[in-house]
């Protein structure tokens, strides 16, 4: 699944498309996670004037309309010249002044909708602080995990708590602070937390500059892969030697995740970690 760097990078390779104004819109398949409204014809002649990204939403401002963009599991978008072949799973074609766009999605779970009021509250309005922002630091985590006694790896996916600390970010943010994915929330200690805040902003900002993680077939809208992946020490890496005391990684999973990490660099305490 796209998270937090990819759709960043994606939001990032859709710049080029600002300020064009839109030629026409074209539903290929609009059964997607919810359907996609039968009237984007409304953005026809209007311009692009923002792109921003809010978790793992891309939200595209219209000069009259704001839609909301999400990826799902399997989405990507592409910017493409109107004779190169359509794709099986190629669902929406917008056509700017100079470019199209499309939107592909096999497994489609991803959406595009628009950011009215209803979706407003539904999807944004209850979601927690950015990672790289100033709102998510030590004291606001400590504060918010003082009483979950989850697993600290599913504490840190909750997007109540913060957004976009996917399962691959927080795998090896929490390999690198040396603390266990089930060690229970409420038992990290000041310092650790501290730790936790930095090494996420760390790690996504790092990700961020190399574009993602492709894993499997993620890229950005200019077709261009990620090289992450390249740098992962935890992640699918179960069963190979830790890079820091050769002990062989192990797998759990948590909240159906799959949960890799070091016996030995990662222990589970009873007590504060």
């Amino acid at each position: 699944m796209p998270e937090l760097p990819e759709v960043e990078t994606t939001k990032t390779s859709l710049l080029p498309l600002l300020t064009q104004r839109v030629q026409s819109v074209k539903v290929l398949n609009a059964s997607l996670r919810w359907p996609i409204p039968d009237n984007l014809e409304k953005l026809v002649g209007q311009r692009l004037t923002a792109l921003k990204r809010r978790s793992k939403y891309i939200l595209a401002e219209f000069e009259q309309d704001q839609m909301l963009w999400h990826l799902g599991m399997s989405g990507s978008f592409r910017l493409c010249e109107p004779n190169d072949a359509l794709r099986k799973h190629d669902h929406l074609i917008i056509d700017f002044e100079d470019q199209q766009l499309r939107y592909h999605d096999p497994r489609r779970f991803g959406c595009i909708l628009w950011l009215d009021q209803a979706n407003q509250s539904k999807l944004i309005d209850t979601l927690g602080p950015e990672p790289l922002s100033e709102d998510f630091n030590a004291r606001y985590l400590l504060e918010k995990l003082q009483k979950k006694n989850v697993g600290i790896k599913i504490a840190l996916m909750d997007n109540h708590v913060v957004v976009g600390v996917g399962n691959i970010y927080a795998t090896e943010s929490l390999f690198n602070i040396g603390v266990h994915p089930a060690q229970p929330a409420s038992t990290l200690t000041k310092a650790h937390v501290e730790k936790l805040v930095i090494e996420v902003k760390r790690i996504l900002k790092h990700a961020i500059d190399l574009g993602g993680s492709t894993l499997r077939d993620y890229s950005n809208a200019m077709g261009e892969n990620g090289y992450f992946q390249q740098t992962l020490l935890a992640y699918g890496r179960a069963g190979e030697m830790c890079v820091n005391c050769e002990t062989t990684l192990e797998n759990l999973k948590l909240g159906q995740r799959a949960s890799v990490f070091c016996p030995q660099c990662q222990p589970l305490k009873l007590k504060k970690a």
